[in-house]
Formats: structure tokens, C-alpha cells, sequence
């Protein structure tokens, strides 16, 4: 645990000049009328300068533009950790281990499909708490169980263990992938407690809402999916919006799932237009994209509120992200050949 005082002051007026160079909507508009080869054309006159340029003598076309974009992520975060003391520096770590699932969710996938290696190493994101030794190792193993052998005393290791079980039983990946989506979240929210006011409890309010539409994103999909695996083991705990036996009830009755958001105070008015459109969806994509774009309105929203506090710290990781996905989606659609209609359906656009 690092000591002393925080310093959000600084820190968010560093946030404040990165998050003014991201990227608009209406460049993303841009971008996805450009094949890979524009696209890192455009990439080289904005931020990404340094790493399209570092990296072109090696890499070209979409590769060149995933690994100079996850590149770029982690150097942003990294001076995050960099310019942060005390506690707010301890709050931004517990928060980038969300790559650390990131990338351990890449790693198990790719083992579970016996892809290449390098092709794994392509979409990983450096930004966590792993340190590259580490994930390099975890590359290049053949098992999963290798991988949680590997992971013995991190915050993930325990729960992989309990759902290496049901995934040998089951041959789906989901129970290993919820395993690290809630070892992350209880991390994150040990000895925060519940404060009722404040720039802390507009933090755990935040955190509230992300477990909130990772629970409905969880459920949603097990409602769709029409099968018969037990709710209650795809609930993170920590949220607002449900409850083990809200999931029971719900999970089996999609409209009436859809209900229990929209009836929500916290989300419902927040998330209408988005729960309007799932109502007619064939997919959950486009409610999925609405639920990131919601929690990124969230985050603004308390980054306004509390300058002073990690909301603008969180509402930057979260921008940034999102900067990163819609350009790998934009890249890749244009190399598989997606039209700009199909291409726009995976963005998050506000």
C-alpha cells in the first residue's frame, strides 16, 4: 500500500490535456471510410506519431495499428501510475488490473483455440499489474492449467482454481472468464466500505455501476442464450441492480429482465433510449455498446461534479479505451471487408 498524500490536482489537470487529444466521434466517421494502410496514414498526424513510426520498419497493416494502439494505451497509463502518490495512486493500480483480465482473458481464449502465439501477443495490453515476463511465460504455455499454475499467488489464482472445475466439466470458457471478472471487482472494492457522501463514495458509486452492467451484460446474454446454466454462478457481487435471486427470476424472462433496468432510479432514465433499441434487437451488440457508452457518461458526469477526486482519472481510462476498441473494430471490419453500416454497429459512439 503506498503512503502520503494523494495529489488529484495534478494529476487530473494532466488527464485533462490527454483526454483534449483523443479522437471525436466525427473522426471515427472518418476513419471507417479508410482502408488499414489510411488509417495508420491518419494515426501518424495525431497522437500515435510515435509508435506508428516505431513500429512500421516492423509490422504493417492492421497489425501495425493494434500494436501501436495497445502500445500507446499502456504509456498512458504507466504515466498515469507515474505522476500519482498515496492513495489515489493505490486506487489507479487496483484499476488497471482490469487489462491484467484483459489479457489473461486473450491468453485462455487463445490457448482454448490453440491460436499462434504471436497472433495472441497482438491484442494484449500492457497496462496492468502483470509484468511482461510474466505474460510473455503465460503466452507461450499449452494449458490452461498451466496458466493458473503460473498465477499462483496473484489475486486470480483462487478463483481459476474453483472454476477450472466447472470449465473441465462444462467445456465452456465462461466460468474461467467470470472467475477473473470477479476476483478484479472484490479487489477493487476490499475496505472501500459504503460512503454515504463525498468524492470516496462517488467512486464506489462508480464501481457499483460497472458491476451493475456487467451483471445485466451477463445476464442478458444468458437470457438470450436460451441455456440452462445456473444464473446465480455469473453474478458479480457489489452493485445495485440485482440481487443472486433477481437473476434466478429474471434470467429465464428476457422482457421482463429488460424491466428490472429500465425500473431502476440509478439507470433507468439514463439508459432508456438504449433499453428501447434492445427491445427490438436481434443481437445484444448495439445494448452492449449503449451500456459502455452509459457508463462513460457516468464517469464524466462524476468527473464534473468531483474535479478533485479519480472520477476524471476514470472517465480518461475509460475514454481512452474506447478509442482504442473503436479503432481496432474500424480496422479490422475494413480488412474482413465489413460495409461502413456494419462497421458503425461495433463502435461506441456518444
Amino acid at each position: 500500500m503506498s503512503t502520503g498524500a494523494s495529489n488529484p490536482e495534478y494529476v487530473n489537470a494532466r488527464v485533462r490535456s490527454r483526454r483534449a487529444a483523443m479522437l471525436s466521434d466525427e473522426d471515427y466517421r472518418k476513419l471507417i471510410r479508410m482502408g488499414p494502410s489510411e488509417i495508420a496514414r491518419f494515426m501518424e498526424e495525431t497522437e500515435y506519431e510515435r509508435e506508428i513510426n516505431e513500429l512500421g520498419t516492423r509490422f504493417s497493416g492492421v497489425d501495425l495499428i493494434e500494436y501501436a494502439l495497445n502500445r500507446n494505451l499502456a504509456k498512458h497509463f504507466d504515466d498515469l501510475l507515474e505522476w500519482s502518490e498515496g492513495k489515489l495512486y493505490d486506487r489507479i493500480v487496483r484499476y488497471l488490473r482490469k487489462f491484467d483480465v484483459w489479457n489473461l482473458k486473450t491468453i485462455i481464449r487463445g490457448i482454448y483455440t490453440d491460436t499462434d502465439p504471436e497472433e495472441i501477443r497482438t491484442d494484449l495490453i500492457r497496462a496492468g499489474e502483470l509484468d511482461d515476463g510474466t505474460i510473455d511465460r503465460l503466452v507461450e504455455v499449452d494449458s490452461i492449467e498451466d496458466v493458473i499454475e503460473l498465477l499462483d499467488g496473484t489475486i486470480f489464482a483462487e478463483h481459476l482454481e474453483v472454476a477450472f472445475e466447472e470449465y473441465e466439466e462444462s467445456g465452456a470458457l465462461v466460468p474461467l472468464e467470470n472467475a477473473l471478472d470477479r476476483a478484479f471487482y472484490e479487489n477493487l472494492l476490499a475496505d472501500l466500505g459504503r460512503p454515504q457522501e463525498g468524492p470516496e463514495a462517488k467512486y464506489v458509486e462508480f464501481l457499483e455501476a460497472e458491476i451493475d452492467f456487467r451483471n445485466a451484460r451477463n445476464a442478458l446474454r444468458l437470457a438470450r442464450s436460451g441455456s440452462d446454466l445456473d444464473p446465480a454462478a455469473y453474478y458479480i457481487e457489489g452493485g445495485v441492480l440485482f440481487d443472486e435471486s433477481d437473476l434466478n427470476r429474471l434470467v429465464g424472462d428476457y422482457d421482463a429482465l429488460v424491466d428490472h433496468i429500465a425500473e431502476n432510479k440509478r439507470y433507468g432514465d439514463r439508459l432508456s433510449g438504449a433499453l428501447d433499441r434492445l427491445r427490438d434487437a436481434d443481437s445484444l451488440i448495439q445494448f452492449e455498446h449503449a451500456l459502455d457508452a452509459a457508463l462513460l457518461e457516468y464517469a464524466d458526469l462524476l468527473s464534473s461534479v468531483y474535479p478533485t477526486s479519480i472520477s476524471p482519472v476514470l472517465s480518461f481510462v475509460l475514454g481512452k479505451e474506447r478509442e482504442v476498441e473503436n479503432i481496432r473494430a474500424i480496422a479490422r471490419g475494413r480488412e474482413v471487408g465489413l460495409d461502413e453500416t456494419e462497421i458503425e454497429e461495433e463502435l461506441v459512439i456518444l
